[in-house]
């Protein structure tokens, strides 16, 4: 403890003791400075990131995948002969099918244990799809069992046997369906002219 004289004649006492009744600050950790940059810096790429851009076609396309080339477009997977279904999925292109192309086939190859030997898909016509289904092993023992699928990236999944290769659609292939129902649309309305007709 020290003691100054003022020219006032007051004494100042100086200490390096704290009272007791006042609890010492303790020192900041250097944690909270840390958390508090790291995420400045991460509202700093927040901002850069929510910047403008002008987008290209492709961007777009990119970004919406609902917008096809023409009305209807799709994709399939598509790869010749992969070993695999996992390498024909892997590395198949994302590219939008033909506009003649409606349907997605898949070949399947398989070895005498059932594994696979080889794996084909690709985009095709209604005609590629009349013969679905699984072929009886042959001479090596190998058998093949092609299945077809209407829809976007359909055919994911291999036909192993012959309730998986089938030819799976959404729509009709034909218009029998369609034209029943507008006879039956026809001839009700008329039943219901002639009905109502008659009442007045």
């Amino acid at each position: 403890m020290w003691a100054l004289f003022s020219s006032a004649g007051v004494i100042v006492l100086l200490s390096n003791q704290r009272p007791a009744c006042v609890k010492p600050r303790p020192a900041m950790e250097p944690w909270p400075a840390v958390a508090w940059v790291l995420l400045l810096m991460v509202l700093a790429d927040w901002l850069k990131t929510a910047q403008s851009k002008d987008f290209t076609e492709q961007d777009i396309i990119y970004l919406h995948p609902s917008t096809t080339p023409f009305p209807g477009g799709f994709k399939c997977f598509t790869c010749e002969e992969a070993p695999d279904n996992y390498e024909c999925n892997r590395w198949a292109p994302d590219l939008y099918c033909p506009q003649e192309a409606r349907y997605c086939y898949t070949r399947h190859k398989m070895d005498m244990e059932g594994d696979s030997v080889s794996v084909t898909k690709r985009c095709v016509a209604l005609g590629d799809c009349l013969s679905t289904g699984c072929s009886e092993e042959d001479h090596e023992g190998t058998r093949i069992c092609t299945a077809c699928c209407e829809g976007n990236i359909c055919n994911l999944p291999l036909p192993w046997n012959v309730t998986e290769a089938v030819f799976a659609t959404t729509s009709p292939l034909s218009g029998t369906t369609g034209l029943s129902q507008c006879y039956t649309l026809t001839s009700s309305l008329l039943y219901f002219t002639l009905l109502i007709s008659s009442y007045v």
